[in-house]
């Protein structure tokens, strides 16, 4: 369908891209992954023709339909979330004009025997199937049911769009393009903003769905259940493997071992070739055999590791000047947009040194508490303040909105830094890592996660002692989310954190201000804590909507109440312990498959008789394990 060959992008000097091929057919669902910054939007851009590469090309056959959801978007404005949605279907209200006007000739001639008339009758045939491609269901259902799908309330379709947050309007555009079904589609992060049951329905449609895709996630569980194809950018490189993401993940650990088990394997031959050379060089009964193993050096083909690219973020925030005992403080608080509220009658304390999280479904509020304690919102009634000698180090959700794209990464916090801190800001930058010529990258080119990363560091110019995050770890990958965890619990100030991440508000926070039907609820303690008195497994079945419930008679609720609960429990525990044996039996499947490796062509270090001892070990558990798993699959 689309082939990428010797593709190359580079700039500066500075190769993001390196002669990369790679051919997505028709039936692929590709999970695109890499860190930050590795080139996975860059890739996107360059298929839909948006940028073009510097060597190489892409060739797309002729007819074919993109759809493309990128990380940062521009949205529409001015009309209803229907209206919006609508607009996917114009061609169709073109065809249904057309089908009019053929029908209305038709109806006027009399000429059956002519070939105008029969011209006309394949026109209306023609124009019939391209109606009927989308299915039977009018538009108009589809898209309500689409909406609906992903997150949208039947009383939100006849809002502007305006009204809605950027997360929000992005699911729209998601909308749109599953409602055109194109032949490939391109998702760059669409989970960033989504609930889990829009996470789930778009799940099953991707799952469902005939077409092509190449994803871009950092939701391992996500990819594993919607791609069956995953190829990695590393350092400019195209590493292609036939598997979902945890295979691949399995599977690149053993393609490493290996190569680096046969590289070390090589350069000891190397170096002991090389000693008998040095050894017997000059030695005439000796020169022969010299000669020989000089060449056999020169035509040796050389084992080479993959590089891996093991650079990491290095934050650590900056001292916080001491504040006033209570750091925010609302009362009665009453927040939303004029004609709608979001909650009422909040009532909420933050005192110095706290580190708080705000949880809840999409929409209860939370970002709205975030913008009227930066001052962006004013509240609709009660009281907001900020304590005593507080100084706020806001971070938005949506930071492509608050850089300035023509800017430079240097430029954009030489901007705003004053006074000393002019002088560390390319060890700041550096901490996120934008080393050397990255420096001088715009904005504009900057991909979702980089775009994140000078976000954080432009909160390192001053020396907050409250800092306000809003979805901090939206773009990043698993290792950059755990070292700004850790630079987190480090800081000595006050933390305010809007995260569905459990992982990451683990052990982070010591109390959370949970959103729900309009009320916000003091929770002390953890998330663990938190999760363990709401009875539910993780943040995100706080997202889920309420299930009406059939009225039951009052003496039998407890009685089925219980069994449910006890029910529930047996299914988890189930769940968990057939989760636990697929991943104990991959592993042995894989340590099996590198002693067999190992055994087939053993080298003088290699100890046959534990490596066999170890294999049979790994055969057994595997039997028990697999006998286990089949009974309760059963």
């Amino acid at each position: 369908m689309v082939s990428i060959n010797d593709v190359t992008v580079a700039w500066g000097g500075f190769t993001l891209l390196d002669q990369i091929n790679f051919h997505i057919s028709d039936s692929d669902k590709i999970g695109l992954v890499g860190k930050n910054g590795a080139g996975k939007s860059t890739l996107m851009k360059l298929i839909m023709g948006l940028q073009n590469p510097t060597s190489g090309h892409i060739d797309r056959p002729p007819g074919i339909t993109i759809g493309y959801l990128p990380q940062i978007m521009e949205h529409h404005k001015g009309l209803t979330v229907m209206e919006e949605t609508m607009q996917v279907f114009r061609d169709t209200s073109d065809i249904a004009r057309q089908i009019d006007s053929v029908t209305a000739q038709l109806a006027e001639r009399t000429d059956y025997e002519s070939d105008e008339y029969a011209a006309l009758i394949e026109r209306l045939s023609e124009l019939n199937d391209r109606m009927h491609v989308g299915g039977s269901e009018p538009p108009e259902v589809r898209a309500r049911k689409t909406l609906l799908g992903l997150g949208f309330l039947d009383s939100e379709l006849d809002r502007r769009t305006e009204t809605f947050s950027q997360g929000w309007n992005m699911r729209i555009e998601l909308a749109k393009i599953l409602l055109h079904e194109p032949d490939l589609m391109m998702l760059d992060e669409p989970t960033n903003h989504l609930d889990i049951e829009s996470i789930e329905w778009l799940e099953d449609y991707l799952k469902n769905r005939r077409c092509s895709l190449l994803l871009v996630s950092h939701d391992r569980k996500f990819l594993d259940n919607v791609t069956n194809r995953t190829v990695e950018i590393m350092l400019g490189h195209i590493h292609d493997y036939k598997v979902p993401y945890s295979q691949y993940v399995t599977l690149r650990a053993e393609r490493i071992a290996q190569q680096t088990a046969a590289y070390n394997n090589q350069q000891r031959m190397i170096q002991k070739t090389e000693e008998f050379i040095q050894a017997f060089r000059y030695k005439p009964t000796k020169s022969n055999q010299v000669q020989s193993r000089i060449k056999a050096l020169e035509k040796l083909d050389r084992v080479e590791i993959d590089q891996t690219d093991n650079v990491t973020l290095t934050v650590k925030f900056p001292p916080a000047p001491r504040s006033g005992d209570v750091v925010y403080k609302a009362e009665d608080l009453v927040a939303g947009y004029p004609g709608k509220t979001v909650f009422s009658g909040a009532n909420i304390e933050i005192k110095r040194g706290e580190k708080v999280a705000l949880v809840g479904r999409n929409g209860e509020g939370k970002t709205t508490l975030m913008r009227i304690i930066s001052g962006e919102l004013d509240p609709l009634g009660g009281e907001s303040r900020l304590g005593y000698n507080v100084s706020l180090g806001y971070y938005a959700q949506n930071q492509e909105d608050t850089l300035d794209k023509t800017e430079t990464v240097f430029s954009t916090l030489d901007r705003a830094a004053v006074g000393e801190v002019r002088t560390k800001l390319r060890d700041i930058l550096a901490q996120f890592l934008f080393r050397g010529e990255d420096i001088d990258k715009r904005v504009s080119v900057l991909s979702g996660g980089e775009r994140a990363r000078l976000g954080m560091a432009r909160l390192m110019l001053k020396n907050h002692n409250l800092l306000a995050l809003d979805e901090p770890t939206n773009h990043m990958d698993i290792k950059s989310k755990d070292i700004l965890k850790q630079a987190l619990k480090a800081y000595d100030g006050t933390l305010i954190v809007v995260s569905h991440d459990r992982d990451f508000l683990d052990s982070l926070v010591d109390k959370l201000y949970e959103f729900r039907d309009g009320r916000v609820t003091e929770h002390l303690g953890g998330v663990a804590d938190f999760l363990r008195r709401r009875k539910i497994e993780n943040l995100q079945e706080l997202e889920r909507q309420a299930q009406p419930v059939k009225a039951e008679p009052v003496k039998e609720k407890a009685a089925l109440w219980q069994e449910k609960k006890e029910k529930s429990r047996e299914d988890r525990k189930k769940k968990n312990r057939i989760s636990y044996l697929e991943a104990e039996i991959e592993k042995n499947e894989s340590r099996m498959a590198v002693i067999e490796k190992i055994l087939s062509a053993p080298t003088p270090q290699d100890d046959i008789m534990e490596l066999t001892r170890e294999y049979l070990e790994c055969k057994r558990d595997l039997d028990a394990k697999t006998e286990e798993w089949g009974t309760l699959i059963d």
